[in-house]
């Protein structure tokens, strides 16, 4: 051909198959989720917000490439309603990695379990991307020989587009300079022969090292399957763990949606950790058997059995009067004290109506209250578990709350949680984590008790509070105070519900909180909620 002027036919025709490739593979994706715009700021807006994500990002990115769209395939994964992957050929060869990782995931029989925690909500799906960093750090490790093939079959590709490129900027040019006769010049025609034959030698490039990917992708799968089931499965668990937490203490999947996400990282945090933490499990049964027992409310039911009185009610009458019956010589003597009403009859404590004013816990927290019990709890966890559920019990009923925190004399912290204020996480965490430490004094926190309820009675006209004293001591009053306490009692018409915390019920029914209380019951086992199961259905 060379010096010869030649038609622009045969060099265009075998040029053809490489017109129109530049910039074909530019369109190719780089994330292995389809994800319209909206999903894609949930994403960033997340990834902004998360310390954790960025973190995991930085940390494997200084390995391996292009790992932050990993992380964005991940959390759109489990945050879309309906996750879509894309074709293996809809990939960019330097993200068939990420495809072949996210597609294990996604494709795993526990995947459906994890997603149904994740799905529309951000920050869950960040948290199930962190619990599975340690997988995506093995799987990656596991990929690098593959990630070298797909790197070469994307420089090949991108050799590829510019050889294509080249051949259609030769064919321009051999055009331009095209005489009239039809003809090309030859250097012309031999640009465009070498052009073509680059891009010949390019495609073929591709071929191979796309097989190359794809082989070494094929290799490094073995045993991705298991560590992918174990990654979403630990995932689900995470995820599950912190709601669970979170519904222990009362905090609701609305409430969370409305949280911020650093806001909610530190809740979560702190429940994971906190002093209380070990106890999430204790709070939450409260709360159970409390939603259980308020839906079983009765009023002037037969309650706790508390002395002997007289009467007729056969139904109550002691064995040794029913042992008269007997003897012949008697029975005369029981029927004249039947009609008289003077039969000896079990006397008990009905279950009254609910109180209007104030719930009051007064919750000891002197240093006998940190001490384990047979089954692992500790009085403390006892109690303040159950002031959280009587916190609930408040709520549900719009009476106020009152946490009122006492050790020796003068040391208290009183948590107020009026009925018409949202009941912050926080002052709750605050209340369950305060421990004061020291003696015990019952004058201190029974006195503020009524100093709260005057106050009540003063603004509301609100009488009959509900009082709640939780404790393991045994401690003196004056006779003074008491003659006071019992004078603010009639006046107020408030009820002072006792629980004496591992004190055997014969101990406790003969103590200063036996005659405190007009309702008293005894716990022994730390990790049984049902020994305050009537209190919340008379509260």
């Amino acid at each position: 051909m060379s010096g010869t002027p030649s038609s622009l036919d045969a060099p265009a025709n075998r040029a053809e198959p490489w017109l129109g490739r530049a910039g074909a593979a530019t369109g190719q994706h780089t994330t292995a989720v389809v994800a319209d715009p909206f999903e894609q700021i949930a994403w960033r807006d997340t990834y902004a917000q998360s310390a954790g994500l960025r973190e995991l990002a930085e940390e494997l990115t200084a390995r391996h490439e292009h790992t932050t769209d990993l992380l964005a395939d991940a959390f759109l994964a489990a945050y879309q309603a309906g996750p879509r992957l894309r074709e293996r050929a809809e990939m960019a060869p330097s993200r068939l990695v990420n495809h072949q990782i996210i597609s294990s995931l996604v494709e795993s029989p526990e995947f459906a379990g994890l997603h149904r925690e994740t799905a529309g909500d951000p920050y869950a799906a960040a948290m199930a991307v962190l619990a599975q960093a340690a997988a995506l750090r093995d799987m990656l490790e596991r990929f690098r020989p593959a990630r070298g093939q797909t790197e070469r079959a994307a420089k090949a590709r991108q050799d590829a587009e510019g050889a294509s490129a080249a051949v259609g900027t030769a064919l321009r040019q051999a055009a331009d300079e095209t005489g009239a006769d039809g003809t090309v010049p030859p250097p012309a025609a031999e640009a465009v022969q070498r052009a073509t034959e680059t891009a010949e030698a390019a495609g073929a490039a591709v071929r191979q090292t796309t097989q190359g990917a794809a082989q070494a992708l094929a290799a490094a799968a073995p045993g991705l399957r298991a560590t992918a089931r174990s990654a979403v499965a630990k995932a689900a668990g995470t995820v599950r763990e912190e709601a669970a937490l979170m519904r222990a203490w009362g905090v609701g999947p609305g409430e969370l949606e409305r949280m911020p996400y650093d806001e909610r990282a530190r809740l979560a945090e702190r429940l994971r950790t906190g002093r209380f933490a070990p106890w999430a499990e204790l709070i939450g049964r409260f709360r159970q058997m409390a939603d259980g027992e308020r839906a079983r409310k009765i009023e002037n039911a037969t309650g706790e059995l508390i002395g002997v009185t007289l009467g007729n009610d056969l139904s109550r009458v002691i064995p040794s009067e029913l042992a008269n019956l007997g003897l012949p010589e008697l029975r005369a003597v029981f029927a004249a004290r039947y009609a008289a009403g003077e039969l000896m009859l079990y006397d008990s404590q009905g279950e009254q109506t609910t109180g209007q004013g104030a719930v009051i816990a007064c919750v000891d927290t002197s240093h006998s209250m940190y001490m384990e019990g047979p089954g692992g709890g500790t009085r403390e966890a006892w109690a303040k578990a159950c002031a959280l559920a009587l916190l609930d019990q408040a709520r549900q009923a719009k009476r106020d709350f009152v946490g009122i925190l006492f050790s020796s004399a003068g040391q208290l912290r009183v948590f107020r949680f009026p009925a018409d204020e949202p009941a912050g996480i926080t002052r709750v965490l605050d209340f369950a984590e305060t421990f004061l430490g020291g003696g015990t004094s019952y004058q201190s926190p029974l006195s503020a008790a009524v100093e709260l309820l005057e106050e009540e009675f003063d603004a509301a006209a609100r009488a009959r509070g509900d009082i709640v004293m939780l404790t393991d001591d045994e401690c003196d009053v004056t006779e003074a105070w008491m003659r006071d306490w019992n004078a603010a009692k009639h006046r107020l018409g408030f009820r002072v519900f006792g629980v004496a915390i591992g004190a055997p019920r014969a101990a406790a029914a003969d103590s200063v909180l036996d005659a405190l209380s007009d309702n008293l019951r005894s716990v022994e086992d730390f990790m049984d909620v049902r020994g305050a199961a009537d209190l919340f259905r008379v509260i």
